[in-house]
């Protein structure tokens, strides 16, 4: 296994550097990896093989592990492999042949139209609250991601045009629309607050805010709200959901939320199915 943690550190070094891979996703899958290595010498096992690999997995799933977090590690197991198959260091890689667990994404929870307009009206005479209101109406008018919002400058926000600049998963730039209430939260928290330094939402020093701290400023208008648990998440599912119900294209909002693949963007496709029907009448010849 020795060989095996040597190509570990320059597996790392490519997610890092060519893949451009978060830094979440690249303690995770080191994480797995190291799980799997510590498998393999537990079991006196010199070279994997694909009986070790659905071993592992079968040892995931008797630590109580998620599927969630069983598929995680397959992908880090399979990433590895694959990187070292097209480096020549192995001749064939230990996951050809095993199966991926199956796992289904839970269907986002959304807010309706009059919930989000409550929430967005909740912050209201405390000392930040122009700025909380704004964050809310911005997260709902772009579907940014709350790694998204933290990064964002105020040379990135363009109000005569009508637009922002966000920076996506590997450093990818994409042109999101304004709309009028956005553009004019923006405008007023800009003229009352003179947030210090680049960002649009900065920290108290003028740097950047944490995603931390905009979790608990959602969280704690969510629970004002009442409405359980309301995260970032929450609000980004609820804009690609209004927008599809609105009369969206599913490719356009795929645009919108920096999705690579447009498999990701189907899951907010659950409206409701009066609105199927409706669709179905108007545009099938046998409608």
């Amino acid at each position: 296994m020795e060989r095996l943690y040597h190509h570990l550190d320059s597996f790392v070094r490519h997610l890092v550097s060519e893949r451009g891979s978060s830094p979440h996703t690249v303690e995770a899958y080191n994480r797995d990896i190291l799980a799997f290595i510590k498998y393999c010498e537990e079991i006196a096992c010199p070279e994997p093989e694909r009986r070790h690999v659905e071993g592992f997995i079968a040892c995931l799933r008797d630590q109580g592990k998620s599927t969630r977090s069983i598929v995680r590690a397959v992908s880090a197991l399979r990433g590895l492999f694959n990187y070292l198959l097209l480096d020549g260091k192995i001749a064939a890689s230990p996951l050809e042949d095993v199966d991926t667990p199956k796992f289904r994404s839970p269907i986002p929870r959304v807010l309706s139209e009059e919930e989000m307009g409550e929430l967005i009206n909740l912050p209201d005479g405390e000392k930040m609250a122009v700025r909380d209101r704004t964050i809310i109406e911005l997260m709902y008018a772009t579907g940014l991601r709350v790694s998204e919002v933290v990064t964002l400058k105020k040379s990135d926000v363009n109000l005569d045009g009508g637009f922002v600049i966000a920076m996506g998963k590997r450093s990818k730039e994409r042109v999101v629309p304004l709309g009028s209430y956005s553009r004019d939260a923006i405008k007023a928290y800009l003229e009352s607050e003179k947030p210090p330094g680049q960002y649009l939402f900065p920290n108290r020093k003028g740097g950047m805010i944490t995603r931390q701290a905009i979790w608990k400023i959602i969280r704690k208008y969510g629970q004002q709200l009442h409405k359980g648990r309301v995260s970032p998440h929450t609000i980004r599912h609820t804009f690609a959901t209004h927008m599809l119900e609105g009369g969206a294209d599913l490719r356009s909002v795929q645009v919108l939320l920096g999705h690579e693949d447009i498999s990701t963007t189907q899951v907010y496709t659950h409206v409701d199915s009066k609105r199927l029907k409706e669709i179905h009448k108007k545009h099938h010849p046998r409608g």
